[in-house]
């Protein structure tokens, strides 16, 4: 059976396919995400407590790249095969590049339910993957976008802000800071609730994922038939890419699937804002659809646990 916290998804998910009424206010989702984001970085910054080495940057080099090449990987199949501008190319590109905090959050939950270790910086994997992608996305449309008569300067500047600044990643920088400085004994007045409570935020967080993810697909989209198979057969091949990786790595089982695990997923938080800014011409819609409609519940109720598979057999 899956992780518990998934069937809180697939709830939410069979309650917006069905037209309940059932929906959680928007500041009590706003809560959520906060505690969210900063839980996964009290955990990941707790654990890194006291083990910070120079070793660790051969990996965040690699990580890093990893987020870069992925757009330049996407971008042709996007415009030729898919047939998409190069606007939405370019943003949807940037959008797989970028990562699922969420999808991040369920891996975590599904690797300590399975006991598998997980190395202390898999935290940092967020940050790594996630700027990189943003930026090379921008970078291919300013190249590729003939008709681009934005001001570049300030589209860069908007860029900068808006992924910088996103809550997301000042929450996970900040906690991972935070816990980092205090450890597990000195910190544990504040972070013990917070990490006790984990998965009860990410069920509740999961139900209202379920909910939206619904909305994007009703009606069902069947003219973007093509991007719907795209964001279900491209998590399986960067999943395939992301599980090689960590496993060339020597990394832990448990941070090999969740690398494997974010390097499938495609972001709906950070990345929209940031390209909403410094790519006008994008349509987010399209982006949200194949991200969030048909790759986080794929990559939630099915992907996960493929990547462990992948992982055991390159093990």
């Amino acid at each position: 059976m899956p992780d518990i916290v998934v069937m809180f998804f697939i709830l939410g998910l069979v309650a917006g396919i069905l037209r309940s009424d059932l929906a959680i206010p928007k500041a009590t989702y706003d809560t959520l995400s906060l505690l969210l984001m900063l839980t996964i970085g009290l955990k990941g910054g707790m654990v890194l407590h006291g083990n910070l080495s120079w070793q660790l940057l051969p990996e965040m080099g690699s990580v890093m790249l990893l987020g870069a090449l992925i757009p330049l990987t996407l971008y042709p199949i996007l415009k030729y095969v898919i047939k998409l501008s190069v606007a939405n190319s370019a943003s949807i590109a940037a959008h797989y590049g970028s990562v699922s905090a969420g999808t991040f959050a369920v891996a975590l939950a599904y690797a300590e339910s399975a006991k598998l270790v997980v190395g202390a910086e898999v935290t940092l994997y967020l940050v790594m993957l996630e700027l990189p992608a943003i930026i090379v996305g921008l970078l291919l449309y300013r190249k590729l976008d003939k008709e681009n008569g934005q001001n570049n300067e300030l589209s860069l500047k908007a860029l900068w802000h808006e992924t910088l600044t996103n809550k997301s990643v000042i929450l996970l920088i900040g906690g991972v800071v935070i816990g980092m400085m205090y450890g597990t004994v000195q910190g544990s007045q504040v972070t013990s609730l917070l990490t006790s409570s984990f998965k009860v935020v990410l069920a509740l967080f999961l139900l209202e994922m379920g909910l939206v993810a619904a909305q994007t697909l009703r009606p069902i989209p069947w003219k973007h038939w093509k991007l719907a198979v795209f964001a279900i057969v491209t998590p399986l091949f960067l999943g395939t890419i992301g599980t090689a990786v960590g496993t060339l790595l020597n990394l832990e089982l448990g941070s090999v699937v969740i690398l494997g695990s974010l390097v499938a997923s495609a972001s709906y938080i950070a990345a929209p804002a940031a390209i909403k800014a410094a790519i006008p011409k994008a349509d987010i819609g399209l982006a949200m659809l194949s991200s969030l409609g048909v790759t986080f519940p794929f990559n939630v109720i099915v992907g996960i646990g493929l990547y462990h598979h992948f992982a055991l057999a390159m093990q």
